[in-house]
């Protein structure tokens, strides 16, 4: 299937959940007169703890249903899916534009004044080809220090940002990073900025936290104008929720996000 849409079509983005939603956050920032539909496979959450040939299908079914809804360029706001899926759906749709997620490991180690950086992510994101392509290309002079957090992205999915349960987790994971004294931090999962306070909170002022909503926006911006796909500026852009499965927890978030507009929808 072939986008349909020119300027005036939405961007179509996806997550397994929640996690997406920072990243519209950053892309409505950057671009307000965009029409974004943002699918939560709430259904088939967390990505994270499934096989990677399952991961692969559930991105492409989900890719399907943006294209059927008219998507100009496609954002897999979720580093699971990107690490397993995004270079096989360039390939299976290769006239869509697809923006996806990468750890923040570069600039992460240009900020770094030791070298010491920790990386947060799902077990998948870690050993998809994608992050040791990162990983070799960028942080070749650093120490990373890399901690996978399960049950981390469903805890916050289920809409617990604070309390004893989420902060019993993350004093568990950032742990190995404190004892490794790192500088910087990388949230490489898009759940986590969600909890971004306590993160910082926990590890303190010394300690730099970076995700990559705000390049990934960036970049959506660049392909739209290489592709003269941009929308009209000026015109009030309008956000669509859709999913797979229960999204009282996303449509709570997204309002708290201020995402959430009178188009709301559920598919």
């Amino acid at each position: 299937m072939l986008p349909s849409g020119g300027p005036d079509a939405p961007i179509g983005v996806f997550d397994s959940g929640v996690g997406g939603l920072t990243v519209v956050r950053e892309v409505r920032a950057l671009l307000p007169q965009e029409d974004i539909y943002y699918f939560a496979d709430t259904a088939h959450c967390p990505y994270g703890d499934r096989p990677l040939a399952e991961v692969m299908e559930l991105a492409a079914q989900v890719t399907e249903h943006l294209l059927e809804q008219g998507a100009k360029l496609i954002v897999v706001a979720c580093n699971t899916a990107s690490g397993a899926a995004l270079q096989a759906l360039r390939q299976r749709y290769p006239a869509v534009p697809f923006v996806g997620m990468v750890p923040a490991i570069k600039p992460a180690c240009r900020l770094s004044p030791s070298g010491r950086v920790g990386v947060l992510a799902t077990a998948l994101t870690v050993q998809a080809d994608l992050f040791s392509d990162v990983v070799h290309r960028f942080a070749r002079d650093c120490r990373l220090t890399i901690q996978t957090c399960p049950g981390l992205a469903e805890t916050i999915e289920r809409g617990e940002l604070s309390g004893e349960r989420v902060l019993a987790l993350l004093r568990e994971y950032l742990a190995p990073l404190k004892a490794a004294r790192v500088d910087v931090c990388v949230l490489g999962c898009t759940h986590y900025p969600l909890i971004r306070p306590l993160i910082e909170q926990e590890l303190g002022p010394a300690v730099q936290v970076v995700e990559s909503g705000a390049a990934v926006a960036r970049q959506v911006e660049r392909v739209l104008h290489e592709r003269g796909l941009v929308a009209p500026h000026g015109r009030p852009g309008t956000f669509i929720l859709a999913g797979s499965g229960d999204l009282n927890v996303v449509r709570r978030l997204a309002a708290e996000l201020a995402l959430l507009d009178p188009s709301f929808s559920r598919r």
